[in-house]
């Protein structure tokens, strides 16, 4: 699909593996999440903009790059916390702004509990952190959230995703990229990834 993009690195496989795993521990299960959300927006970040600068090597002067575009991790509570650590060990200067999203377990759409976002954008590029793409209703309200906010390079981060959350994201917000570690079967009836790894946040939290 345009503008959806299923990592195909082993490494990613490998770890989506024991993600997955039934028996994986949420200590275990903690640092694949943070694994997997750095190796993730490693490919996601192939096309950020830099600008040429002048350094000295311990033996000469060379031509060089600095990213030019300032970047925001958005993690939808509480399971994109998970990825956040994963992705500030390759972008230390990453803003994190939260956004407070739950399903409701009737109606299976999003409800939003908590936004700090500032008055005015103070990055050009945000990346939505949130191991599920299920039914897509918090992923679309987040981008929803961050359009009204003045931010126009959205970028989708997640670990497992739904046919019906990608085309539910893609038909609301087609210029946002969504970069995954695998696209699942399907949903069930109550809203969950088929066949997933179940709910990420109580996974992680032990809950």
């Amino acid at each position: 699909m345009k503008n959806v993009h299923e990592s195909a690195h082993p490494l990613v496989k490998h770890k989506l593996t024991r993600l997955r795993d039934k028996n994986t521990k949420p200590k275990k299960f903690r640092e694949l999440v943070r694994e997997l959300g750095a190796l993730l927006t490693y490919e996601a970040t192939m096309d950020l903009l830099t600008k040429p600068v002048k350094i000295e090597t311990p033996m000469a002067q060379i031509d060089g790059e600095d990213l030019e575009e300032n970047i925001g991790l958005v993690p939808i509570l509480r399971a994109g916390l998970g990825m956040v650590e994963g992705v500030w060990g390759l972008m230390p200067s990453a803003e994190v702004w939260h956004i407070g999203l739950y399903r409701d377990e009737r109606t299976l759409k999003p409800v939003a509990y908590y936004n700090r976002l500032p008055i005015a954008p103070t990055v050009s590029v945000c990346l939505i952190l949130d191991p599920m793409l299920a039914t897509g209703g918090s992923a679309v309200a987040t981008v929803d959230i961050l359009k009204k906010w003045g931010v126009e390079k959205i970028k989708f981060v997640g670990l497992i995703a739904a046919p019906e959350g990608i085309a539910r994201l893609h038909q609301s917000h087609p210029d946002v990229a969504i970069h995954i570690a695998a696209i699942d079967d399907h949903l069930n009836v109550d809203g969950f990834i088929i066949p997933g790894l179940g709910d990420a946040g109580d996974r992680q939290f032990g809950t």
